[in-house]
């Protein structure tokens, strides 16, 4: 009786995982930019040996592959940089024309610009200073949105663990950084910066 009870619970797990899976989903197909939408300076976007490359004036490419809002979720990509650059990974945004992106987060991509605010961060609320990445190697930037609560990891090293105040007022009006639900973008910061962008994957969280 004890070994067939073994065996139906081997089973039942067994069946739930496969039920379950593993619900990542890649946007990013290395070939192509379908089921992503460029602002103004599209010139800034190109492919190059299977990733996303932005190297040019300010552009923004926003994931447009699904209509659904992502809410809570996990997001890895692969990132590069080259030395001096700058660029960043926005989440629960919405398109726009042109401009810097008015909703949602900015995940700061940045190894040695002169600007303070290193990889990882979240752009004018959590400062990361030291990021555990460097230029011309690529890291792994994986971000985390459960509820109010932001996580993101740079190569498995969580450097920002954030819960949103409730009630939070929006920082400014050109620049709300506030949680609710939106998509992803990529973000073209300079001519001077050259950021690459690939194995690009999400999972929608309960």
């Amino acid at each position: 009786m004890r070994r067939f009870s073994i065996l139906i619970c081997t089973v039942w797990m067994s069946l739930a995982a496969i039920a379950c899976g593993d619900d990542w989903v890649t946007i990013f197909d290395g070939n192509s930019l379908d089921g992503w939408k460029m602002n103004e300076n599209k010139g800034t976007w190109s492919l190059e040996d299977g990733a996303i490359v932005c190297h040019g004036p300010r552009s923004h490419l926003f994931y447009v592959g699904d209509k659904k809002p992502f809410v809570n979720f996990e997001f890895q990509a692969e990132v590069m940089t080259r030395p001096g650059s700058n660029a960043g990974i926005y989440f629960h945004t919405r398109y726009q024309d042109s401009g810097w992106p008015k909703y949602g987060y900015e995940s700061q991509v940045n190894v040695t610009h002169k600007d303070p605010q290193k990889t990882g961060g979240l752009y004018g609320v959590v400062t990361v200073s030291d990021p555990p990445c460097k230029d011309n190697e690529w890291w792994m930037q994986h971000i985390i949105v459960k509820g109010r609560h932001v996580t993101v990891k740079i190569n498995g090293e969580t450097v920002v663990n954030y819960t949103e105040p409730e009630g939070k007022k929006p920082y400014s009006k050109d620049a709300e950084r506030l949680l609710g639900g939106g998509t992803f973008a990529l973000q073209g910061h300079d001519p001077d910066s050259e950021v690459h962008f690939r194995s690009i994957r999400i999972k929608r969280l309960p």
